[in-house]
């Protein structure tokens, strides 16, 4: 089972649009997928509650000491991804989290603001030695701005591609219950969400093979 984890200390920066939308997005593969959710603001769970399709299931924690436990059991059910949407703060819940993620997802807006508040994120995954990409999030279709933002993420680390402009196929669609491929699935937000789930999987996978080889190294 893989585990990404959605984390940044700054709140609107979109973790629990980019959580469902990437959830609905994993599923129309073939994928079985969980949220989980540990944030008290509880937008995942206001969502599923308007969803009338029952998957992705969703779990709530709020004891950090929770992690470990919730995870094994969603890998002994069969689930393939985990998502896990986590508060804007680096509390221990948060942290703990960041732990058992194969990949943390950072997004940020393409502002200094944003990009200033994911530096102590980025130092707390770093500690933990977690691999990790930026997201750029609600982008304008176009500016210098967008340009200057992704120079600043792609100096900090990695940045995870297309970009997601802010749109508001996501908001009807998170108001509705859907993942924003569902909501309007001829539509660039949907495309764009398509195309992210593409570059996340990859990289997991490619991780994932990375891994292996390195262990059959080491036994050898």
């Amino acid at each position: 089972m893989y585990v990404l984890a959605l984390v940044t200390q700054k709140g609107g920066s979109g973790k629990s649009t980019l959580a469902a939308g990437l959830a609905v997005a994993a599923m129309a593969h073939g994928e079985r997928v969980a949220l989980v959710e540990a944030d008290a603001q509880g937008t995942i769970s206001k969502w599923k509650e308007r969803r009338e399709n029952p998957y992705p299931r969703v779990e709530c924690i709020d004891d950090p000491a929770e992690i470990e436990s919730m995870i094994s059991r969603l890998r002994a059910e069969g689930i393939w991804l985990t998502i896990i949407d986590t508060a804007a703060t680096t509390n221990n819940l948060a942290m703990n989290a960041i732990g058992r993620a194969d990949l943390c997802l950072i997004p940020a807006r393409p502002s200094p603001a944003d990009i200033e508040a994911a530096i102590p994120t980025l130092i707390a995954i770093r500690r933990l030695n977690r691999r990790f990409a930026f997201i750029l999030n609600q982008t304008p279709t176009r500016g210098g701005r967008l340009s200057e933002a992704a120079t600043s993420l792609n100096s900090l680390g990695v940045l995870a591609l297309p970009f997601v402009g802010q749109r508001n196929d996501h908001q009807d669609a998170l108001g509705a219950g859907l993942g924003v491929t569902e909501f309007s699935p001829q539509g660039k937000a949907s495309e764009e969400m398509v195309a992210l789930w593409g570059w996340i999987s990859e990289h997991l996978l490619a991780d994932s093979r990375d891994y292996g080889q390195a262990a059959l190294k080491t036994a050898s």
